[in-house]
């Protein structure tokens, strides 16, 4: 599998170095426009903290599972995955009732992973790569930071934004290397929910 995802990267690598001239930069978008998902969506991997009001035997914190559910006594299994805090809350009550009587829940997350299709993606030369929850105007920059920046093999001007346009791939040209070294802002640009961002070998 590791070898397949190498593979994979060092693919992506050569057809970004073939064809980066094609791929417009990546637009600079408006704080409105980068914040398209504003309410946190429950992902798997979370945490949450959820409280029954006058019941604290049934008060407890649990991790969201990879199958997108959690369990609470009472409730063996729930999904959670893609939803609110609220809507969760919402829907404990609802299994409480067979049980207690007018239950009132609150949930609170304390563990944040978000939904897959909302995590941002950073793969290839990045110091180490992986998989982010995305938040509100979350920029390039950020991403870099929490991925330890790009390696000594990275062409990072040659770096691909793959994004999703109206239910198509788009592709855009992101320039690392000037904004990580250089410090040139004009490179740094806003990142969206399910963003992955393809950072190639250097060749020479």
């Amino acid at each position: 599998m590791g070898k397949v995802f190498a593979i994979l990267v060092q693919g992506l690598a050569l057809a970004s170095v073939a064809a980066c001239s094609s791929y417009p930069e990546a637009p600079q978008l408006s704080q409105e426009a980068a914040v398209s998902h504003p309410i946190y969506l429950i992902g798997p991997g979370d945490a949450l903290q959820v409280f029954v009001w006058g019941n604290p035997d049934l008060s407890t914190t649990v991790p969201v599972r990879p199958d997108g559910q959690i369990t609470l006594p009472l409730v063996p299994s729930l999904p959670v995955a893609g939803k609110t805090s609220v809507e969760v809350a919402h829907q404990i009550e609802d299994e409480l009732k067979k049980y207690v009587k007018n239950p009132i829940v609150s949930v609170m997350i304390t563990g944040f992973k978000g939904p897959y299709a909302q995590q941002v993606r950073v793969v290839g030369e990045a110091a180490k790569p992986q998989a982010l929850q995305y938040n509100d105007g979350m920029t390039v920059l950020d991403v870099m930071i929490q991925v330890g920046g790009i390696t000594q093999f990275a062409a990072g001007n040659r770096a691909i934004l793959l994004r999703q346009e109206n239910g198509k791939e788009a592709k855009y040209q992101v320039r690392l290397t000037d904004l990580m070294n250089d410090g040139d802002l004009s490179a740094n640009v806003a990142m969206l929910p399910g963003d992955i961002l393809v950072i190639p070998q250097s060749w020479f």
